[in-house]
């Protein structure tokens, strides 16, 4: 896996959506559209939350599970 091309597609997935799409990785919260902040993130072996908000937050849950899942990035979509 190149964690480049997660990064860039985790990023531009993201990037699709209208909500507020916040992965919580440790103490560290990033914005996900923010390729720079996904860089020193998102390394493997890591388990991450992801926080989602807005007005089409299921389809982006939906979306970004299906990226992560892809790149075998173990990520757990948090539900308010």
């Amino acid at each position: 896996m190149s964690s480049n091309n997660a990064v860039v597609e985790i990023s531009q997935t993201a990037s699709q959506f209208r909500s507020s799409i916040v992965l919580q990785a440790e103490n560290k919260y990033i914005d996900v559209k923010s390729i720079l902040g996904l860089f020193t993130t998102l390394v493997g072996g890591h388990s991450y939350e992801l926080h989602v908000h807005g007005p089409d937050a299921d389809e982006a849950k939906q979306a970004m599970t299906e990226v992560f899942a892809k790149y075998n990035l173990d990520v757990n979509i948090i539900s308010d």
